[in-house]
């Protein structure tokens, strides 16, 4: 058989899952746009004019969210003074506490993973503290920190490393026995062990958690900016609706779905590349 033959042969299944992945992202976004659609159609027919102020269309809120965040100069990557004001600041603090628990939570889970007693003792307390809103220990943090951005990074991480922490745990504990069996018959290390067993087989979970954690964060790092702050989204939020700035606010609100969705997409394209060899992740592609 002749190179272009086999050339062509394995360039057609490549062909056809692009032509897939293609075709679902067309049709996920065409039912965005529809419901994008139906919004401004029940906006100018529904909605009395006079409340289409609490309610604007998405045309209103696309136009208000482009003149207050991205309509900068080029040289400020069109980010706007009010983006550098507040975005930039609440996307540092959310950046910043979600790595902090995301280390310490995949070490510990998989540490109390790893061991056969240790977990026993604190799984109580881990769900213990899991099930404590993370908005209800504000005050907590307030007297400690008082209103510092140390006050708002210790609220976020206290709401999401519980969860990453799980979840790395869990996937520890999933290791198949016999996997660890081979390890020791071929006289690996403990940390090799670690490194080529254990952190592959919980990476499936780790991500998960890291995924749910994400979305998590950004949530708090909202509310933890509505009380006390001198920047961020949240308190741009907070001074849109004293100054009844509804379509600014609005704004705001779209601003933090479009976020979470980057975010939420850059993390899943880096769990695809890292986790390529995993049957799940194929099937995620596929």
């Amino acid at each position: 058989m002749s190179a272009a033959a086999t050339g062509i042969r394995t360039s057609l299944p490549q062909r056809r899952r692009l032509r897939k992945a293609l075709t679902g992202t067309a049709l996920r976004w065409s039912v965005f746009a529809v419901a994008v659609g139906l919004w401004q159609l029940a906006t100018r027919t529904v909605v009395p004019e006079d409340y289409q102020i609490y309610f604007p269309p998405p045309t209103t809120i696309g136009d208000q969210l482009y003149r207050t965040w991205f309509s900068g100069p080029a040289s400020h990557a069109f980010l706007t003074a009010t983006a550098t004001h507040d975005l930039l600041p609440s996307l540092a603090r959310l950046l910043g506490a979600w790595a902090v628990s995301a280390v310490v939570g995949i070490v510990l889970g998989v540490s109390l993973g790893r061991s056969e007693h240790a977990v026993e003792y604190v799984e109580p307390l881990i769900h213990f503290g899991r099930s404590i809103p993370a908005t209800t220990v504000i005050p907590v943090f307030i007297v400690l920190f008082k209103f510092s951005t140390a006050m708002r990074v210790s609220v976020i991480v206290f709401g999401v490393i519980w969860t990453i922490l799980i979840y790395a745990l869990e996937g520890a504990r999933s290791v198949e026995p016999l996997q660890l069996d081979l390890a020791r018959v071929f006289k690996l290390g403990r940390l090799r062990r670690l490194s080529l067993i254990v952190v592959p087989a919980a990476a499936p979970k780790i991500f998960a958690g890291l995924r749910i954690s994400l979305s998590l964060s950004i949530i708090l790092m909202t509310t933890s900016e509505l009380v006390g702050a001198s920047n961020g989204i949240g308190f741009f939020l907070a001074n849109a609706k004293k100054t009844f700035a509804l379509p600014e606010m609005w704004s705001a609100i779209v601003l933090l779905g479009i976020l979470g969705y980057v975010l939420n997409s850059a993390l899943l394209q880096v769990e695809r590349r890292i986790m390529g060899w995993h049957r799940n992740t194929r099937r995620i592609e596929d």
